[in-house]
């Protein structure tokens, strides 16, 4: 009697230990431009469904958890940066990651308190709960990927303090290809994690990808900005917010401007604030690409607790 092979990747992944620090943030460039994430943080429960010439992106919320947001996707800038990390230092990865929500949440430049704890419990929800559909990566016009933002999360907490020993994460393969392949991933400032509107941080990514140290930055009209943003609002309120983001010049990195086209279109245009005159106050001098440097980081795994039961 004979016995089939099993099918390929029919094996427990190995964990990954995600314990890097102060090293740059790197962000998978394939999430940054188009409408993945809810850009409010009202829950969102209208699916987000963008078709523009050959590429489309569907995001369907659970009733229960709704839409994953913005910074939610801060998790899976964590998860990309310290994959990547691993990968620079001749290490081998996994799409399983094993983290301390404390290590996590300071890396995002959040607090620690139990407030946040209960926040980060309910951004893994929401991304384990989020569908999506893209063909982005898709290998031609009729192929797809559909997939969670994470497949799965566990918690392992201590019996008698209830107190987190350790979470995992497991990213999905979509996600996971894209931060391994060949320019998979962007480096973007760590200030990203600062900034506190949701339509203020996807401006950023878009600069960041766009823009990045092209001379001349980068232009968009504003409608073309609405339909890549996926934004529920009006279009007239959408644009209203990004002239407040354009006066308040918050965004790292780059600085935005509008002006209207020989149509009359408004246009949003990106420049890397290097490029800007240097008597221009708005200017910043190009920052060194590894600016972060890991200090005294242990790399071996961490090792959950043995709890009780």
């Amino acid at each position: 009697m004979t016995k089939r092979l099993p099918p390929k990747g029919d094996h427990q992944p190995d964990l990954f230990a995600a314990n890097f620090a102060d090293i740059p943030i790197r962000d998978q460039r394939d999430t940054m431009e188009r409408p993945f994430f809810s850009l409010a943080k009202k829950p969102r429960y209208t699916p987000i469904e963008y078709h523009v010439g050959d590429v489309w992106v569907e995001v369907s919320a659970n009733p229960k958890f709704g839409l994953a947001t913005i910074w939610d996707a801060d998790i899976l800038i964590w998860a990309s940066t310290q994959i990547t990390e691993a990968l620079d230092r001749g290490q081998t990865p996994s799409r399983v990651v094993r983290f301390h929500p404390h290590n996590l949440l300071k890396s995002i430049r959040r607090a620690t308190g139990g407030e946040h704890y209960l926040r980060l419990r309910a951004a893994l929800e929401r991304l384990t709960h989020t569908a999506v559909r893209t063909n982005i990566r898709g290998e031609g016009k009729k192929k797809a990927a559909s997939f969670h933002w994470l497949e799965s999360w566990t918690e392992v907490t201590d019996e008698k303090t209830g107190e987190t020993i350790g979470m995992t994460m497991t990213l999905p393969d979509w996600l996971y290809e894209g931060i391994l392949m060949k320019g998979g991933v962007l480096t973007i400032h760590e200030d990203y994690f600062l900034l506190t509107g949701g339509i203020e941080r996807w401006l950023y990514r878009v600069a960041r990808k766009h823009a990045g140290q092209q001379e001349g930055g980068w232009q968009f009209t504003m409608r073309q900005l609405y339909e890549k943003s996926g934004s529920a609002s009006r279009f007239s309120d959408f644009a209203i917010d990004v002239r407040k983001v354009v006066e308040a010049d918050s965004l790292p990195e780059y600085t935005t401007m509008l002006h209207k086209n020989e149509e009359g279109e408004e246009i949003v245009h990106f420049l890397k604030r290097d490029q800007l005159a240097l008597d221009d106050p708005r200017y910043e001098s190009a920052r060194h690409p590894r600016r972060r440097v890991a200090r005294g980081i242990a790399s071996k795994a961490l090792s959950f607790k043995k709890v009780a039961g």
